[in-house]
């Protein structure tokens, strides 16, 4: 307890500036809340390397500027002198189930950096999972953001969710809008590589798309398939509905290909391939209901 109530009076002594405190938006920890002082907490210890410019709080540590804290095994914190006089932290990095979150956000990994500077968070690991009241974005390599510009960006079998609806690529850019509550909620998602988007009977898959989450609606470029059960049907451009799960499959627009930058021709056809339903015979079982063959009995 001594080390944690040290370790918050020196960090917050050095931080504090004149100013009103102000609201923090989203997971920022910079635009919105310059005047706000960070609060450091650790069980373990502290170290405090005035050489370095630096700050190191070991054990359950927990930083918290405004309404938003990040959490970790490990926080590091460094801060510059400010040419007015006092300091200020402009970098943090945490080490070890890392939690970033707000009362209606929530960030989640195994490291993280944060420049707060360009506002900007990169977080890095496992199971790396940013979430809001309504959305859930998912990623295998890292999970971007980008607090000025309200950006997440999901790198790697990158997944974006609200509700039944889901659009998968290797990288997903998701436009956050903050509501009227001060909760962050995704407007667009960009995907770019391997995309897909299932609906309850079919799924469509493309080189790039883009999801409009409140119209429901995602537009696919560039070599698009869409399948439902044995069924195929191939073009360049497709709108898939994942409100109602009508599925629309086009020719590319007349003039540049949106995925590709090509020139086609116009009217150019989409091309299908419709299976039709095996016909069952008399002693006929269907597939979905036949039995394998019971195993041979073997004897000594």
């Amino acid at each position: 307890m001594i080390a944690r109530t040290l370790f918050i009076a020196l960090l917050v002594a050095a931080l504090v500036a004149a100013g009103t405190p102000a609201r923090a938006q989203g997971l920022g920890f910079g635009a919105g809340a310059q005047n706000v002082p960070i609060a450091v907490e650790a069980d373990q210890g502290i170290e405090w390397l005035r050489d370095s410019l630096k700050y190191i709080a070991r054990g359950n540590a927990v930083a918290t500027r405004g309404q938003v804290s990040v959490r970790a095994d490990t926080l590091t914190a460094h801060y510059r002198s400010k040419p007015g006089g006092g300091t200020e932290v402009w970098r943090l990095e945490a080490e070890g189930g890392v939690r970033l979150y707000s009362q209606t956000e929530e960030a989640v990994g195994d490291r993280a950096v944060y420049d707060i500077d360009q506002g900007v968070m990169v977080l890095v690991g496992k199971a790396l999972r940013f979430k809001t009241q309504q959305d859930l974005i998912t990623a295998q390599d890292s999970l971007e953001y980008w607090e000025k510009r309200q950006l997440a960006v999901a790198r790697g079998k990158a997944v974006a969710v609200r509700d039944a609806r889901r659009i998968r690529g290797d990288v997903l850019t998701a436009h956050l809008q903050e509501q009227r509550g001060g909760d962050l909620q995704i407007k667009r998602v960009d995907a770019f590589g391997n995309v897909d988007v299932a609906t309850d009977k079919e799924v469509a898959r493309g080189a790039q798309g883009v999801y409009d989450v409140d119209r429901g609606i995602a537009t696919l470029t560039g070599g698009v398939k869409i399948t439902r059960g044995e069924n195929q049907l191939n073009g360049e451009y497709a709108e898939v509905n994942l409100n109602t799960g009508v599925s629309r499959l086009l020719a590319a627009p007349q003039g540049r290909n949106p995925a590709q930058g090509q020139t086609r021709a116009q009217g150019e056809r989409v091309r299908g391939l419709l299976v039709p339903d095996r016909e069952l015979r008399p002693g006929d079982e269907p597939a979905a209901r036949a039995q394998p063959p019971a195993p041979a009995v073997v004897r000594p």
